[in-house]
């Protein structure tokens, strides 16, 4: 993407929603750190509460809806940070905005960031949005994705810089429509794909009291899906297309696993908070040593 990153592993959008702990973050040995869901306009999110923890599952349940300052606020945090690793910013549409509307407000978060961004995540499967994940729709996610492009190309002359454009895919669809939207990004300008979102599903082992409560699922449980929807995005898009892996990566095997299925880098957050910053160490000494001769 044009971009160097210091190391593989990052943290994953909707921990620091409102970029006010970078540096410290960054101290903790990332080599980048996705910040948002922010959305153009402050929003309270959903009625707490909104976020489960499942310890006996290493797992989390989150409904909490884009909460955030709005993105002006995260913007000029953004600019005052110290942090020299790269820092992307995921862009959402605001809760009350209506779908066929969306467009702007992605536009409206885009040229707000552009200038303090390193590259720009197009969040467009949250579960916790009314009707967001329906912008995946080839239908719809194609027309979304040209205008922001278009954006970018008035914006990069202003600011000097290209800022790449990635698009956060969810775990939940089938195999055909993997196979599908990959398909349709191979030919869009856009620059990666973060794989994957949080889930919808529920699976049977699941052994925690708070198994049941609506929003979406990661940690341990959304592994193999998160997997497998890397191994049918590689297998469309090729070797050299870059895929950010997210999902469920609690132990330095699950993120060998992850490289294995296709993903160029890793992010973190549910595994973060059952085993502690210690994780991304054995991460970065684990993917150092496979990569040996």
């Amino acid at each position: 993407m044009g971009l160097h990153f210091p190391n593989r592993v990052g943290l994953a959008a909707g921990f620091d929603k409102n970029a006010r702990d970078i540096d410290a973050l960054g101290r903790l040995g990332f080599g980048f750190i996705e910040v948002g869901t922010v959305t153009p306009r402050p929003q309270p999110g959903n009625p707490r509460p909104n976020l489960f923890r499942l310890p006996a599952d290493e797992a989390l349940i989150n409904r909490l809806g884009f909460n955030n300052e709005g993105a002006a606020a995260a913007a000029r945090r953004l600019q005052a940070r110290r942090y020299k690793g790269i820092c992307g910013v995921n862009i959402g549409k605001n809760f009350d905005t209506p779908l066929e509307d969306s467009a702007k407000d992605y536009a409206d978060c885009l040229r707000t960031v552009y200038a303090v961004a390193d590259y720009v995540t197009i969040n467009v499967s949250s579960p916790n949005t009314p009707g967001l994940r329906g912008l995946q729709d080839p239908a719809a996610l194609r027309p979304l994705l040209l205008e922001l492009a278009d954006l970018r190309e008035q914006l990069q002359p202003v600011h000097a810089k290209r800022v790449p454009l990635l698009v956060k895919l969810s775990p939940d669809l089938s195999a055909l429509e993997v196979a599908g939207v990959a398909r349709q990004l191979a030919g869009l300008p856009v620059d990666g794909i973060v794989a994957t979102n949080t889930t919808v599903s529920r699976p049977a082992s699941l052994k925690s009291a708070h198994a049941t409560e609506a929003g979406g699922l990661s940690g341990r449980p959304l592994h193999s899906r998160s997997v497998a929807v890397l191994r049918a995005l590689r297998a469309v898009l090729g070797a050299t297309f870059p895929i950010v892996g997210v999902g469920g990566i609690v132990s330095a095997g699950q993120a060998v696993e992850t490289r294995a299925a296709g993903a160029d880098l890793l992010q973190l957050y549910t595994g973060l908070i059952y085993r502690g910053p210690a994780l991304i160490g054995e991460l970065l000494e684990m993917l150092e040593l496979k990569a040996s001769p």
